[in-house]
């Protein structure tokens, strides 16, 4: 097995080294928000964004003004995206059924799928305004039944991005404040003296936001750890650097710390792709970010074959997983680790970021080892019920829990059941002892 880099980006040990620079930074500013409130909120806001309005939540009023800045192409873009997420969404949703079964006579067990019922969707909007999120979270929630959903991003140029709020209302946000980073996320989570709490945080962000919502975790839930996005090809010698090379950069561009690393059996290829993106850098108007993001975060693995490749493609676990060889569907069955798979030559991470109907707020940071991607599901909680009908069933499941409480040694426990076996089933169970 030979498996060789060609280019490789910051050693982990550097990479470590920023995420607790990171870590410090949010663990202090959450600590503000907690104890100062909206004063902290406000000072936040000013420093960061240079904007402190006199409130941060939008008004019906607000909305509407900030809509008729949105163009008619623009608008029916928006329109467009978010029939296609909906479609989706919506699919899923009807995959996940309440469940009610008798297990044996007089026992029925089932479960019930219950929204959560208070959501913070945060959009970032800060290099770019990401108008697709707030499709991908409020929308996504709203298909769910959230029936609480609080969305929020940051001023860009000192004001509500019209096009995001535009998306965020069409999407269904009950409450939408314009407030970023660390102080947005903060403050939904905790609460202030003007934002009521939320139950559950979602949405993607930079590497504060994605440490905010890790912090955060526990007291409230959150959808995934979605930090800084990451894309890798995986491509033979059946596509051409160009394309290669195009969708690598396509995602470096988020910023200076956008992992994207191309996989290959193919030496010619990984050369080839290597000098486009050289040429590419040249030509990119978003270069100052991508060409860093590439310099420090962009990997080249050369493999002997398509086991070896996906062999490493698994152990990365990457957030966007772009497919392009003579076996897409062979990597479809035997890719175990990933946000989302972009299967052919065809399709694109861009497709699924903006427009296609799949979610674009993926795990990250090898999540996808052990989580999929934000979906409906997410805003769904299952809960299970029970219920005993006849006396002959109580009887007969209260004999069974009694000795195996009373094998743990939970007297109390075995109580419970054994209240049920002589009420029920008519039987003098001594005490504290287990039923017969």
């Amino acid at each position: 097995m030979a498996i060789t880099y060609l280019k490789q980006g910051k050693p982990e040990a550097e990479r470590a080294e920023d995420d607790a620079k990171v870590r410090a930074v949010v663990e202090t500013t959450l600590a503000d928000i907690d104890s100062r409130g909206d004063a902290a909120v406000r000072d936040l806001s000013q420093k960061f964004d240079g904007y402190a309005p006199d409130r941060f939540r939008l008004t019906a009023s607000d909305i509407e003004a900030a809509m008729q800045k949105v163009s008619t192409r623009d608008m029916e873009d928006i329109r467009f995206a978010q029939a296609q997420i909906r479609t989706f969404a919506e699919a899923q949703r009807a995959s996940m059924t309440d469940i009610e079964v008798e297990t044996l006579p007089g026992v029925i067990l089932g479960h019930k799928n219950i929204p959560v019922q208070s959501v913070g969707c945060y959009v970032p909007g800060g290099k770019f305004p990401m108008v697709a999120s707030a499709h991908m979270s409020v929308l996504t929630a709203s298909v769910a039944g959230v029936p609480r959903i609080v969305a929020s991003a940051p001023p860009v140029g000192g004001a509500p991005h019209p096009a995001i709020v535009a998306a965020m209302h069409l999407g269904g946000a009950h409450e939408i404040y314009v407030l970023g980073g660390i102080q947005a996320v903060g403050a939904m989570a905790l609460g202030t003296e003007t934002i009521d709490p939320v139950h559950m945080l979602v949405g993607p962000g930079n590497a504060f936001v994605a440490e905010a919502k890790r912090q955060l975790y526990g007291r409230v839930g959150i959808d995934l750890f979605a930090g800084p996005t990451e894309t890798m090809v995986i491509a033979d010698d059946s596509v051409d650097a160009e394309l290669c090379a195009t969708d690598l950069l396509g995602q470096a561009e988020h910023g200076y710390n956008s992992p994207a690393c191309l996989i290959t059996c193919s030496r010619k290829l990984a050369e080839e792709t290597l000098a486009e993106i050289d040429r590419l850098l040249e030509i990119l108007p978003t270069a100052e970010t991508a060409s860093v993001s590439w310099r420090d975060y962009g990997d080249v693995v050369l493999c002997d074959s398509h086991d070896e490749m996906l062999q490493v493609a698994n152990d990365m676990a990457y957030e966007h997983v772009q497919v392009m060889t003579d076996r897409d569907e062979w990597y479809l069955e035997n890719m175990v680790s990933y946000g989302a798979l972009f299967l052919g030559p065809r399709t694109n991470v861009a497709n699924g970021d903006k427009v296609i109907g799949t979610n674009h707020t993926l795990p990250t940071k090898k999540a996808g080892r052990y989580t999929g991607g934000l979906w409906v599901g997410k805003f769904l909680k299952t809960h299970s019920y029970q219920k005993v009908l006849t006396d002959e069933a109580a009887a007969l499941v209260g004999a069974y829990g009694s000795r195996l409480c009373m094998l743990e040694g939970f007297v109390g426990h075995a109580e419970q059941c054994n209240i049920r076996v002589r009420r029920f089933g008519g039987k003098n169970v001594a005490y504290g002892q287990a039923a017969d």
